[in-house]
């Protein structure tokens, strides 16, 4: 594994998990479909955030272009999550922005 992508890998496994904590809690709110946007960005950006960590540790041909697609989708979950007050959804915006950051570090 490059030495250099080892920000971005810790970044993807705390995002996939603030992702997943933010998607369980975002269907027991009392207006699930008020949440649906952002349900569906945490499957997405935890799905994504998996791959990217995957792509990474077995050295992928594709590890750039698979961590700029991972920023690309952080950064929209970040900011779909930005929109709701929950503090379940504010720690996700948090680890998404991070996630993003470095997965673009990463690649430049």
């Amino acid at each position: 594994m490059n030495v250099n992508y080892e920000e971005c890998l810790q970044a993807c496994l705390e995002c996939l998990e603030a992702c997943n904590r933010c998607y369980d809690a975002c269907l027991g709110e009392e207006n699930v479909k008020m949440m649906a946007d952002c349900i569906r960005l945490d499957r997405e950006c935890a799905d994504i955030c998996a791959y990217t960590a995957q792509a990474i540790t077995r050295n992928s041909p594709f590890v750039k272009e698979i961590m700029e697609l991972c920023a690309k989708i952080c950064e929209q979950c970040g900011e779909e999550c930005d929109k709701h007050d929950h503090e379940h959804c504010k720690q996700c915006a948090e680890a998404c922005r991070k996630c993003a950051e470095a997965c673009k570090k990463a690649v430049a």
